[in-house]
């Protein structure tokens, strides 16, 4: 029965193998510990070896072959002081999430004993079987040969588990004809493509002394914890990750308490366990919160190179999912587990640095004085404002739709918040009158008690998309289910080709016999000019935006399926071709992919919603309903109006069984596309008419006759 289970969920959670380093063993001891850093690897090699290395890594020059064998050696010999008894190509398929394949350091020999081996062609290159891996029509399942190609910029790590550990070596994966499979070779590629406009704008600058440029990331990460009592009652979290069902309980988070309150000691001792795995990793977690909605937390770390950030993100998720249950939890990282509450983002903070420390995207103490900024963040307003189609495309899925626009997400019309003073600065550039800059000062909290703290150049805005936030743009559409490794990608392509551009402009006017500083003013202007459409610093939840979106020609793609659809435009093959970051059947690959997961994900919630409603659902409503109609010979008038109420819900119920079965029948078509439209135009109406009334009967029925746990139960019971 319901309430045994409420009573087993608050009382029979345990802790299971946990152990409690001091703080001094996370910041001296354990971080990093299970990484083979640079530090680590450079005792172990040779200076000469070390320093070709070293050029890859640094640099970006190609591996050099003749050194392979003695950073295998050093790996293998680190690895297996920590224990490591295999190995494998950690690598990123186009699935989402990540794959391995592991191999025995164990190499037989002829006397009829075993050695450990580990060889310079197994670092740097591996053969998984391919064939069942997303390809988009790259290559035919019976053409099974793929490649993993170790990426040295990406440290080599540990994985342990109660028997033993794993050395995980992060690669790029890739066909037999040499075209991407995987997310991490675009990424590294579009790394490139920001590296090269970079220093050619930075040249005009007269900046001779950064050798390299790449984006830096912070990715955030929302999710929800359920007690595992509940979520193994629960078959469409099994088998979808979100509830399909489940009426709205009596309080959500209306009261805002959830919010940064004081962490459960179960949740707090489950998240101090994810944070030393992570630590172990050398994964730089720094904040942990309570997050809006009730049973839903946040974990933040620190800005990384994009492409350490894109593999620590994917750990991270790996982590939350195998510690839960350890604490008798079950963590769940869609995007909308529970309707009617907040659904989970992935906030993606992006920004540009050089080698030598310098943030292209912090103004500094005066904007407006700061060209170097200026420069880079007119860049980004012409990105997003040009290829608001591709941010759209790269945070699309189904699971995605379900929040893109709610009262917890950006809107799915992309735009840019800057915030006022940065905004004044740019009209003022416009206008050609800049004015001396408000200072920066401090700003009073009213009381000599409380100290002053520095202003910022502007307020935060949670409803918008794209936000400056003080040295960074804050992507806040990714949703928390995702890899952050196309949005990156991205953001990097449409940063190179901006810049690119900007960089022609004012070396044409020069051209012209034009100073550096008034050409460049002359490029701000008109940039700005040109795409201020996309900057909003207003409500994004707000009716008025969506109306006043579509006056300035802004894109609103409403659906994962709408913005799938342009994600082959011209504009787009171009884009990613001439920067060689994806050639065209690389793109085209990547839509057929992304429709076929959107079909087949609809599919499943469809299927399982259809297969949920008669095998549990309906047996408890019969239950419910013939126990009302045996007291029916009372006589009683409220006992007749139950039964009639109750009867007219189980029709309603039954018919839209009938209509969601009609639809799984149908799945739309020969190809992908015209599958997803069919999901989307009538597998998901049909669901959420089912749901209507599968909610309504959930308020009505007997407690002990429902056969699932409520959302009472699995938001609350912690």
């Amino acid at each position: 029965m319901q309430r045994f289970d409420v009573v087993s969920a608050a009382r029979n959670w345990r802790f299971d193998g946990i152990s409690w380093p001091t703080p001094s063993d996370v910041v001296g001891e354990v971080f990093a510990s299970d990484v083979l850093t640079l530090d680590e690897l450079r005792q172990q090699l040779s200076k000469p070896t070390w320093k070709s290395l070293q050029a890859t890594i640094e640099r970006g020059k190609p591996v050099d072959p003749a050194i392979a064998d003695t950073v295998a050696l050093a790996m293998k010999t680190w690895a297996m002081e920590k224990g490591a008894t295999h190995y494998t190509h950690w690598f990123q398929p186009l699935t989402g999430s990540t794959a391995e394949k592991h191999e025995s350091f164990v190499a037989p020999t002829s006397d009829g004993t075993a050695i450990s081996h580990f060889s310079g062609s197994e670092l740097i290159q591996g053969e998984p079987d391919a064939s069942s891996f997303p390809s988009g029509g790259l290559r035919q399942t019976f053409e099974a040969r793929g490649y993993t190609a170790w990426d040295p910029t990406s440290p080599a790590f540990i994985i342990r588990h109660p028997n033993g550990a794993t050395l995980c070596i992060p690669t790029a994966f890739a066909s037999f004809t040499g075209e991407a499979l995987d997310n991490k070779t675009p990424l590294l590629r579009s790394t490139q493509a920001v590296n090269t406009a970079a220093l050619r704008a930075l040249a005009l600058f007269g900046n001779t002394t950064a050798t390299r440029v790449g984006s830096t990331v912070g990715a955030e990460q929302e999710f929800f914890l359920v007690d595992e009592e509940f979520a193994m009652r629960r078959p469409d979290l099994i088998m979808t990750g979100r509830s399909l069902f489940g009426a709205k309980p009596p309080r959500g988070q209306e009261l805002e308490d959830h919010y940064f309150g004081s962490i459960p000691t179960r949740i707090l001792t489950y998240l101090t366990d994810v944070e030393h795995q992570l630590y172990a990793l050398g994964i730089p977690i720094k904040t942990r919160h309570n997050e809006v909605a009730p049973g839903q937390y946040e974990l933040a770390p620190i800005f990384e190179q994009a492409n350490i950030a894109a593999d620590h993100q994917q750990l991270t998720m790996q982590v939350l999912r195998n510690t839960a249950r350890k604490y008798g939890l079950v963590c769940l990282l869609h995007e909308k587990p529970f309707a009617g509450i907040n659904g989970s983002g992935k906030h993606v903070n992006w920004s540009i640095s050089t080698d030598t420390g310098m943030n292209l995207l912090e103004p500094g103490d005066t904007p407006q004085e700061n060209m170097v900024f200026l420069f880079f963040c007119a860049a980004a307003i012409r990105a997003v404002d040009l290829h608001q189609d591709l941010l759209r495309i790269c945070v699309s899925s189904a699971s995605n739709d379900h929040r893109l626009g709610a009262n917890e997400a950006p809107p799915a019309i992309m735009s840019i918040f800057l915030g006022q003073e940065l905004t004044t600065v740019f009209e003022q550039l416009v206008k050609g009158k800049p004015t001396a800059k408000r200072a920066a000062g401090l700003l009073g909290l009213g009381t000599p008690v409380l100290p002053h703290i520095p202003l910022h150049s502007g307020d935060r805005n949670r409803t918008s998309p794209f936000a400056f936030t003080g040295n960074k743009f804050e992507f806040r559409a990714v949703g928390s289910d995702q890899s952050i490794s196309f949005p990156v990608t991205v953001l990097n392509t449409i940063m190179a080709e901006s810049i690119d551009a900007l960089a022609s402009q004012v070396e044409a006017l020069m051209k012209k016999r034009k100073s550096f500083e008034v050409a460049l003013q002359e490029v701000l202007k008109e940039t700005y000019s040109k795409h201020e459409r996309i900057i909003f610093n207003g409500d994004g939840y707000a009716d008025a935006w969506q109306k006043e979106a579509a006056k300035r020609g802004l894109l609103n793609l409403t659906t994962a399926v709408d913005a799938l659809e342009r994600m082959v435009d011209k504009k787009n093959v171009k884009l990613f071709s001439s920067y060689k970051v994806l050639n065209e059947r690389e793109l085209e690959a990547r839509q057929e992919i992304y429709f076929d997961q959107y079909f087949k994900k609809v599919n499943i919630e469809g299927e399982t919603a259809e297969w949920l409603a008669q095998t549990h659902i309906l047996p408890g409503v019969l239950q419910s309903l013939q126990q009302a109609t045996a007291l029916t010979s009372t006589g009683s008038a409220g006992i007749n109006r139950r039964v009639e109420k109750l009867t007219a819900l189980f029709d309603d119920f039954y018919e839209a069984i009938e209509r969601l079965r009609e639809q799984n029948k149908e799945l739309g078509g020969d190809d992908v596309h015209s599958k997803s439209r069919h999901m989307r135009d009538n597998v998901l109406p049909a669901m959420n008419a089912l749901r209507k009334t599968v909610d309504r009967l959930e308020r009505v029925c007997a407690y002990d006759h429902w056969p699932l746990p409520g959302y009472r139960e699995m938001l609350f019971v912690k």
